[in-house]
């Protein structure tokens, strides 16, 4: 399917002031996986644990992938004070922030080799309180668009992916060139990172709340399920039986019946096994780099600030394609080049250490991460229901969430027991892992492309009404 748009008019979308302001709140979403990955593997690493256990560390990363269970009450729980203060949105946002701070400014004060329960506790503390926030930010951006702007959605889903990257990526450089300086060691590197997360919290408070009339619909919703359930009364309990039915039923009921029972199960089959390969190359990277011989420094220009900077470019190209061409094609097309990519790392496992190959792989592994994030973000958007777009992007996020943490966090064990070492097979292993879900994408291509065709006939209706 093509869509019909110049590129001027599709390059003039990032106009939009509400695109920067979903960009940044990627930064701030980003951010948290430096705290509990990429630093805290470094860290890790350095006092001398095996690979085995900083892979089974990765399991504090849980949190993203069950974050569903309570995402209804991001759509209905009004958090007292700063709901009033911020709106539904924000206040959870900074919440979040809030508690990833002080947790991040607790770990600059441990000693991680005898304190590793404490330190285990306190990213899992601050993935539990990003998930939560990230339910809100990927609400907020949908909430943001008019049912009349699907044109955008990919430009909204460029902006989401460059800034999760720049807060993962640009963000994520500076403690790796901080590490090689003789004065910071990494606890103290902590301090730094939980100034950081201060400054984000910035932008929630400056940030505008998006409209919504999410508020109208469930109130709908709840007196519908009352007279259904009620031959009569308005007891508390019934208003409270309606309430838990629209908050926990309602969101579930709306995407299966949105869909279809059979096309809704392909769905998330298809989501939770789309980024298991990508998942089990990125918990090991940074092992990788530091045992085949790179510097802090090294992982810090090219893994950070190299692939920081790649994606954001890549992001944009790739947002252009999904728009002009689709994104299920764009999610055809990434997900090849996101297994070819795996590749690269095995020539330098071979290789050995040579910069130039390094650099050559940043880039290849930046564009493709680029493209499918982008590709993935406006498709999930795509199947939210606007009145439960917390629940909805909640609910398939965390299932693509689910193969990168819990079965990413075996890699050390794959590395290690399966493989011996031999870091050139484990990354060919990883390439292949891609294959099943672009044979499950083909076979439910037709219901994808009608799906897609809905939803851009539903913006066409609504500009023409």
């Amino acid at each position: 399917m093509q869509i019909n748009s110049s590129l001027s008019e599709y390059l003039g979308y990032y106009k939009d002031k509400r695109l920067l302001t979903i960009f940044l709140f990627g930064l701030s979403s980003g951010f948290p996986w430096v705290l509990i990955g990429s630093v805290m593997s470094a860290w890790l690493k350095d006092e001398g644990l095996s690979r085995s256990m900083i892979g089974l560390f990765g399991v504090v990363f849980s949190a993203y992938t069950i974050n569903f269970l309570w995402s209804p009450l991001l759509d209905r729980l009004k958090l007292p004070l700063l709901g009033n203060l911020l709106g539904q949105r924000r206040s959870w946002i900074l919440l979040g922030q809030m508690v990833t701070f002080s947790a991040t400014l607790s770990l600059g004060f441990i000693t991680l080799k005898d304190q590793l329960f404490l330190a285990a506790l306190l990213c899992f503390l601050i993935a539990l309180a990003s998930a939560t926030h990230d339910i809100a930010i990927d609400a907020f951006r949908i909430d943001s668009l008019d049912t009349t702007e699907s044109e955008k959605a990919t430009a909204a889903a460029a902006m989401a992916t460059s800034g999760w990257w720049s807060g993962y990526a640009l963000l994520g450089a500076l403690p790796f060139f901080l590490a090689d300086l003789p004065s910071f060691d990494w606890s103290q590197i902590y301090f730094v990172l939980a100034g950081i997360v201060l400054l984000l919290m910035l932008v929630t408070l400056f940030a505008k709340e998006p409209n919504s009339h999410r508020e109208l619909t469930h109130a709908q919703l709840e007196k519908e399920y009352q007279n259904k359930l009620f031959a009569s009364g308005n007891s508390i309990w019934q208003r409270l039986f309606a309430w838990l039915a629209v908050t926990l039923v309602e969101p579930f009921k709306s995407f299966f019946t949105k869909n279809g029972v059979k096309t809704a199960f392909a769905l998330l089959a298809f989501i939770f096994l789309f980024k298991v390969g990508e998942a089990f190359l990125a918990r090991m990277s940074i092992v990788f780099y530091k045992e085949i011989g790179f510097t802090n420094t090294q992982i810090g220009q090219y893994s950070k600030l190299g692939t920081g900077l790649i994606t954001i470019v890549f992001a944009f190209l790739g947002s252009i394609f999904n728009h002009k061409y689709g994104i299920v094609k764009g999610l055809f097309v990434s997900g090849i080049a996101m297994a070819a990519s795996n590749l690269m790392f095995s020539w330098i496992a071979i290789a050995g250490p040579k910069e130039h190959l390094y650099a050559l792989a940043i880039v290849v592994d930046g564009f493709t991460q680029a493209w499918s994030l982008v590709a993935m973000v406006a498709f999930i958007s795509m199947l939210c229901d606007r009145a439960f777009s917390a629940t909805h992007y909640a609910l398939l996020a965390s299932l693509s969430s689910l193969s990168r943490t819990l079965l990413s966090a075996y890699s050390g064990v794959v590395i290690d027991d399966w493989l011996n070492g031999n870091w050139a097979l484990f990354f060919a292993i990883t390439a292949m892992m891609v294959l099943p879900s672009l044979l499950f994408l083909y076979m439910i291509r037709h219901k994808l492309y009608a799906i897609e065709k809905q939803f851009h006939k539903n913006s066409t209706a609504a500009k023409g009404a």
